[in-house]
């Protein structure tokens, strides 16, 4: 636990008490009240239902339905947050996964929306938009049970900003015998969401939200991309792991073959000397990267010191 990044780990924290909590309330009663059903509380209603709050937006992605939905979300939460955040670093991590978490339940509630319209509208033609409010406060208690739990949809919008930031590292997937890059991987698993929301078949599985946190994950990227400033910055992560291997090889390159060629005899001293300060230099300069690199696999990017980033600019132009 003590190498999983600061947020990664809190994320999976509070998801795992929640669950245990949601399924120990469930068993007790209170002054006869009967158990308390968190996912009610907490799950994101249909925004015309009864029970519907805002805060619905934020918390039902912290709740599960079972087991199985709480194991594989936070398996793929642990195994690609990790690298996301490293990368990232906590507090753009944290704002991109609410952001899209929120951003799949508001998918899921236009999904809704849609669905309960054209149903209405089916067994009464003539009925208009202003008059939705009306029907919906008839059928209230129907309405209320149109629940969704999860962070399914921040976790897939997670899968796809690992996808687009190393969209050629190769993945196994069960069942899949052979390697596949990241990039085919997020594709796949987008069509099966796609191909899933447009079926007919209910599967109680919330597919465009599913959809919907991928696809608010890429314009978030696509904008920070363009807009360096405004946060998203790939370098911040993998080109200084990049530069740091290159820095190594350059070593090992250096000390096979060394710095000089053959010397006359009345310039190897002083050939020598120079090759023992620039390799004196050489070593507190990666001395000093190297603190900076581990802070930015604890830390992020973000965290470092303008004298920081300056120093490993430096140092990536030099190599």
């Amino acid at each position: 636990m003590r190498r999983i990044p600061t947020i990664t780990k809190n994320l999976l924290i509070i998801n795992v008490l929640a669950f245990l909590m949601m399924y120990a309330l469930r068993t007790v009663s209170f002054s006869g009240a009967g158990p308390v059903d968190l996912n009610d509380i907490f799950g994101l209603h249909f925004f015309m239902a009864p029970d519907f709050r805002l805060y619905q937006l934020v918390t039902y992605m912290f709740m599960h339905a079972g087991l199985e939905h709480i194991f594989f979300n936070m398996f793929a939460l642990w195994m690609f947050g990790m690298v996301v955040e490293n990368v990232w670093g906590p507090k753009k991590f944290l704002f991109y996964y609410i952001a899209c978490g929120i951003g799949a339940g508001l998918f899921q509630e236009a999904a809704q929306f849609c669905s309960f319209y054209l149903t209405v509208a089916s067994q009464y033609p003539s009925l208009s938009l202003a008059q939705l409010p009306e029907v919906a406060r008839h059928l209230g208690d129907a309405l209320n049970s149109w629940t969704t739990v999860g962070a399914s949809g921040a976790v897939y919008a997670i899968l796809l900003a690992f996808g687009m930031t190393f969209p050629n590292e190769r993945l196994f997937i069960i069942p899949i015998p052979i390697p596949i890059k990241a990039k085919w991987f997020v594709m796949i698993y987008a069509g099966i969401e796609l191909f899933s929301a447009m079926s007919t078949t209910n599967d109680n599985v919330a597919h465009l939200a599913h959809l919907g946190g991928m696809v608010v994950g890429f314009f978030l990227i696509r904008y920070w991309r363009s807009h360096p400033g405004a946060g998203y910055d790939r370098s911040g992560g993998q080109q200084f792991f990049d530069n740091l291997k290159r820095r190594w090889d350059n070593r090992a390159h250096r000390n096979e073959f060394g710095h000089t060629g053959t010397q006359s005899n009345g310039n190897a001293y002083n050939n020598r000397q120079q090759d023992w300060d620039y390799n004196r230099r050489e070593r507190e300069d990666q001395a000093e990267v190297d603190l900076i690199l581990d802070k930015i696999r604890k830390s992020g990017y973000d965290s470092l010191t303008a004298e920081e980033k300056r120093k490993l600019f430096d140092s990536s132009k030099r190599h």
